[in-house]
């Protein structure tokens, strides 16, 4: 299946019965090559270590069933690949599956494992979970160690998690950071408070975020965030500038999809000046989400402004760049982030629902994701 780049069987202390778990191919394996799903990677060596998070998921007894497939570099919101083959949306394979933890997202959808790990730098986790209808957590940055992933240097990037249910995304946030408390991440947060930012997206969506946060039962006001789009905006000329240096001297193999080709020659144009305003732009926004949550213990807020495109309208041309506009201004400022699936009315699609807590408080994320996915199972009985 396109949702694997390589399967294989990997377990160091895993019983018969052990969780399995997907891994990016942008996270080393020890013995496979990381080859990031580009052609031009292709003969790279194999890796001659696992990576920190690779290890710590082996020492925790789960079992590694393959590299996941992903959008080529990592550099894309659609998940399409003609070199590796694109993965399947578990919610409507016309539909993008998104980008670019592409195969974790579509392989946990389809059921092929108990859990996966991307790697989120613009949204490269919440946007394929969102579009697959299964639930991503990007952690706060720097929490989670990134020994042994690509790129080796990064403001944005985090690995993160993805899974079915809220209980393996906190048994993989156990495994994979040390310092992960599963007793906060699991405690009643009956009493917490919800800030919920005026954004703009769909209808469809805005309703099902705001059904959700209403059956949850939690006490919810309505703020304004200021510097969304600035700090949207800023996040692209930080990844841009960053996957150039990461990744720029690939152009040269001519072996690059069409796609990346043309992203990456673009990303080589971005101005220093545009850096300086993206870092003043860091520091703005990331103070405003901070005061926000000063009064709120998490915000919530769409995922996705929409439900994903289908693959003919991204081959014909449909900008898909807008996918990010609600989930890149949390790379940039840090905050840790989940999208968890919510029912739409008339549709069996699921839009994301998305919630992001104070910084290093990503145990109050997750459980507050636990407490709304039993409010909605509940309701759903």
């Amino acid at each position: 299946m396109s949702a694997f780049l390589r399967m294989f069987d990997l377990a160091s202390h895993a019983a018969a019965n052990a969780p399995t778990i997907a891994i990016k191919d942008s996270i080393d394996v020890a013995g496979y090559p990381t080859t990031a799903a580009s052609r031009a990677l292709a003969d790279a060596p194999p890796a001659p270590r696992h990576a920190e998070v690779v290890q710590r998921l082996l020492d925790a007894g789960w079992r590694i069933t393959g590299k996941a497939n992903m959008h080529e570099l990592a550099f894309g919101m659609t998940g399409i690949n003609d070199f590796s083959g694109t993965p399947v949306n578990p919610q409507d394979p016309a539909r993008i599956p998104g980008g670019s933890s592409s195969g974790s997202a579509s392989a946990v959808g389809l059921k092929l494992v108990d859990a996966a790990l991307g790697t989120d730098t613009g949204g490269s986790v919440r946007c394929p979970a969102a579009c697959c209808g299964v639930i991503g957590l990007k952690p706060t940055f720097g929490r989670v160690l990134r020994e042994g992933v690509a790129p080796r240097q990064t403001s944005l990037d985090c690995v993160g998690p993805f899974a079915r249910d809220m209980n393996s995304i906190v048994d993989v946030m156990l495994a994979i950071d040390a310092s992960f408390q599963g007793g906060r991440a699991r405690r009643d947060v009956t009493g917490l408070r919800v800030a919920l930012p005026e954004v703009e997206a769909d209808g469809e969506i805005r309703d099902a975020v705001t059904a959700a946060v209403a059956r949850s039962g939690l006490a919810s006001r309505v703020v304004q965030l200021k510097s969304l789009r600035d700090a949207f905006t800023a996040g692209l000329a930080v990844i841009n500038a960053e996957t150039w240096h990461a990744f720029g001297h690939l152009v040269r193999s001519g072996q690059l999809g069409p796609d990346i080709m043309a992203r990456l020659s673009a990303a080589a144009n971005t101005e220093a000046s545009e850096l300086v305003a993206a870092e003043r732009i860091r520091r703005v926004f990331t103070d405003r989400v901070d005061r926000v949550l000063e009064d709120s213990d998490v915000l919530i807020l769409p995922t996705l402004p929409s439900l994903p495109i289908t693959i003919e309208a991204a081959r014909a041309g449909t900008s898909v760049i807008a996918m990010s506009s609600l989930i890149r201004p949390f790379n940039l400022s840090g905050h840790p982030a989940l999208t968890l699936p919510v029912p739409i009315d008339r549709t069996s699609l699921k839009a994301g629902l998305q919630i992001v807590g104070r910084r290093g408080d990503d145990e109050t994320v997750c459980a507050v994701a636990a407490y709304i996915e039993a409010m909605l199972a509940c309701n759903a009985d």
